[in-house]
């Protein structure tokens, strides 16, 4: 994710001269500081000084991360986390006494400036602080704004959900290679077929189940293929699948 979130500032028009980047392993940093002609520095010396401080670990990293920056961040710096589960208090416990926290939950989409992001304000986040990290996250996709006890929630939907949307159109590609289509053929078909039922809900401002409604004929093809789905259960396996995101979740927050 902290490749994909550097590969979009850059393309919003970023200078590679403003980022500096920072990796636990210093192989992967060199590579990357390469790839995107940007500085790279330990992370000590990335912190100091910087405007913004944006931690892209995994959540079982960050206690080691902030015990590594905590003497190296100024009174003025923001600090923006996109780790799963890592609440903006327990940043603010580990970090200089009224350190600006904002907590991101992108999602991977950022890759290509479609990415969904909620961000949620710490304590002694200010106004422009706020602004600082909308500005950043809006580089690359939407954003909201959110209280934080709606991360969680966040992380089920938007963080992890591409991942719901890839795992169905695996499945509606195979299904396409059971039908006899070649795998190309059914890959460009339940693509834009995707992207196209996503623009429509975007675009017409229509409630899905309307839409869904209008491509359901009585008798048709379509309440077939529904009926099936409903037997099988699928709306509450869904249902199901994100309630256990969303506690996995809140089980990476109760280490706070």
């Amino acid at each position: 994710m902290g490749g994909a979130l550097l590969s979009a500032l850059l393309r919003s028009g970023h200078a590679p001269s403003d980022l500096v980047l920072s990796e636990r392993m210093a192989a992967t940093t060199r590579g990357l500081a390469q790839e995107y002609a940007v500085g790279s520095a330990p992370v000590e010396e990335a912190a100091r000084g910087a405007a913004i401080v944006v931690l892209a670990v995994k959540p079982q990293d960050m206690p080691a991360l902030l015990a590594q920056i905590h003497d190296c961040v100024a009174a003025d710096t923001l600090v923006i986390s996109i780790a799963a589960g890592i609440s903006t208090e327990y940043l603010e416990n580990r970090l200089p006494e009224g350190t600006g926290v904002v907590r991101v939950m992108p999602n991977t989409p950022a890759q290509v400036d479609q990415g969904m992001s909620i961000l949620s304000a710490g304590r002694h986040c200010t106004a422009e602080h706020l602004a600082q990290a909308e500005r950043l996250a809006g580089t690359f996709g939407r954003v909201l704004i959110l209280d934080e006890k709606h991360q969680n929630a966040a992380t089920a939907i938007s963080g992890s959900g591409p991942a719901y949307i890839f795992y169905v159109t695996e499945a509606m590609i195979e299904a396409g290679v059971l039908l006899g289509l070649p795998r190309s053929t059914a890959t460009e078909m339940v693509v834009q077929t995707l992207y196209g039922a996503a623009t429509m809900i975007r675009e017409t401002g229509e409630h899905p189940s309307i839409l869904r409604e209008q491509v359901s004929s009585p008798g048709g093809t379509s309440v077939a293929a529904l009926r099936e789905l409903e037997d099988h259960k699928v709306r509450a396996a869904f249902l199901t699948a994100i309630e256990a995101a969303a506690r996995r979740s809140r089980e990476l927050s109760a280490g706070d």
